[in-house]
């Protein structure tokens, strides 16, 4: 298991989910929900200061079949955008983290409309914990590495 920090993102349409994990890459914790494009770069750019990570994880929502969505699209577009800060980015399989994460909020007493500001936050806590425990069992970085964008 490579040693650092890892920020976990889980990219949705109106919140921007994100969760951070230990150095030892044991545990991964919820951080912030953001409200996407309101102020990503300062947003990204604070929590590269604040966690000085060794990379990103973003979630990619394929579809059951494993087919790219408009979400799929979304995330990709997402993902290569924060290359453009100079840390390394992971895209890892998603699929069902959202529904894991309602369906936990829901089992702890959370109803849906008192859950949407924390969701994304949980969905990027499974996200990462997932890919965490991927590193950990195969001994290798989890998902693929998105090429940096030159320029941006």
């Amino acid at each position: 298991m490579r040693p650092g920090v890892r920020i976990g993102v889980d990219v949705g349409r109106v919140r921007v989910g994100v969760a951070v994990c230990d150095r030892d890459g044991l545990l991964a914790t919820p951080v912030v929900s953001h409200p996407r494009g309101q102020g990503d770069e300062s947003a990204f750019r604070a929590l590269i200061d604040d966690y000085d990570p060794i990379e990103f994880i973003v979630g990619l929502p394929l579809a059951l079949a494993g087919t790219d969505t408009a979400s799929t699209v979304d995330a990709r577009a997402f993902a290569a955008w924060i290359t453009h800060l100079g840390i390394p980015v992971r895209l890892v399989d998603e699929r069902l983290s959202t529904v894991s994460a309602q369906r936990g909020l829901h089992a702890a007493g959370r109803s849906t409309k008192s859950s949407r500001s924390v969701v994304d936050q949980a969905a990027a806590v499974i996200i990462l914990q997932s890919a965490l425990d991927a590193e950990r069992s195969s001994g290798r970085p989890p998902g693929l590495l998105v090429e940096t964008i030159e320029g941006d």
